[in-house]
């Protein structure tokens, strides 16, 4: 199979992505409005015949006073990542982007390794030995994903230094999934730990509401944001980050990111965002107010976005990232935890990679990066 890569235009690269079961939310061409302070391509692969099997968004940035760029491809290409000839995918992408200015790129293969059920994980979380979610035996290993990184460090790819919770700019390398495809929504409930049940009844005995919003709303959703910011000691990505996401995502199709609040006698007290693509869900940020937790509103907002991803024929709802760290004491280990209790699975990606086109430079934004 001899492929060709050329510059595909927006309409292209999204034809394409809506041709697929699904693909990350990072791919997909709005993501390049989105991400504003980066200059964006569309790049397509082309078989023998001319037609389309690939595409990738790639976000290129300057490095200071230099015209040269990183090139990044958050959670992409997609391509066909299990292809014998990896190397044709992958070789003419990184002379079309050394081409354009790029003196280094990253990329996010959308490939899981390793997946561990919740009761793995409570066994791990239980053992006292255990600091890692990589210490415990996974449920299901993935061989091909090991080929995958073995021919990526045989073409010279670097695995990024995200070896651990990846949070930060990079794309998280551990995310907590609910698989929908084959069950029943009873079946899903069941899956839930006797807490998250619990405080499902909870919530709706108390007469918690969960509504959807719209544009109009994103200032009610920045406020809970912020409110969790402080309290989470994160910085809180401004109001003009959502209203953008908002309008060029939905923009592209107008059902790929939702607003939800879980209401309590007339107020917001919990809210989050949710992105759509294909099959696939993602619960994608999350807020609540400091006061009434005891309502569970989270639990009730969550147990409602699953719902409507089911109502959306998903196959999976994706809850994003967690740390790998099972320790109590880690002030992320709430996180898994509160994860853990819809009863879905843990997945861990290969990771982030880079491929150095000139050394020098490259080296030059570890160090500029590190000192940040």
């Amino acid at each position: 199979m001899s492929l060709t890569l050329r510059t595909i235009s927006r309409e292209q690269h999204l034809a394409y992505i809506q041709s697929l079961q699904s693909a990350s939310h990072c791919q997909v061409p709005a993501w390049a409005d989105v991400k504003s302070e980066w200059r964006s391509e569309n790049l397509g692969w082309f078989d023998r015949e001319g037609r389309l099997v690939g595409a990738g968004l790639v976000l290129y940035r300057q490095l200071p006073k230099v015209k040269r760029y990183l090139a990044y491809l958050p959670e992409g290409p997609v391509i066909n990542w299990y292809a014998p000839n990896l190397e044709e995918w992958l070789k003419p992408m990184l002379a079309h982007l050394k081409q354009h200015g790029a003196f280094s790129v990253k990329m996010g293969p959308p490939v899981v390794i390793r997946r561990w059920d919740a009761p793995a994980i409570k066994r791990g979380i239980q053992d006292t030995d255990v600091m890692r979610l990589r210490e415990v035996e996974a449920t299901h290993i993935e061989p091909r994903a090991f080929e995958v990184a073995d021919r990526l460090r045989k073409m010279g790819w670097q695995q990024g230094e995200d070896a651990g919770a990846g949070f930060g700019d990079v794309q998280p390398r551990y995310v907590y999934q609910v698989p929908l495809e084959g069950r029943t929504l009873e079946e899903v409930h069941k899956g839930f730990n006797q807490l998250w049940r619990r405080n499902i009844k909870k919530a709706d005995k108390a007469g918690v509401e969960v509504v959807q919003g719209g544009y109009e709303h994103l200032a009610e959703w920045q406020r809970l944001y912020e409110i969790t910011a402080e309290r989470d000691h994160f910085r809180p990505r401004p109001l003009s980050y959502f209203q953008r996401m908002w309008q060029t995502l939905n923009g592209e199709d107008p059902n790929r990111m939702r607003l939800y609040f879980a209401m309590h006698e007339g107020e917001a007290v919990a809210a989050a965002t949710m992105l759509i693509v294909g099959g696939h869900v993602w619960y994608s940020y999350g807020a609540s107010a400091n006061h009434k937790r005891e309502v569970r509103p989270s639990n009730a907002m969550q147990w409602r976005m699953l719902q409507d991803a089911y109502a959306l024929g998903a196959s999976v709802y994706d809850l994003r990232g967690i740390s790998d760290s099972l320790d109590e004491t880690d002030h992320l280990f709430g996180l898994i935890q509160f994860k853990v209790g819809t009863g879905g699975q843990a997945a861990e990606y290969l990771g982030e990679w880079d491929f150095p086109l000139n050394k020098l430079l490259h080296k030059a934004l570890d160090m500029y990066m590190s000192r940040r």
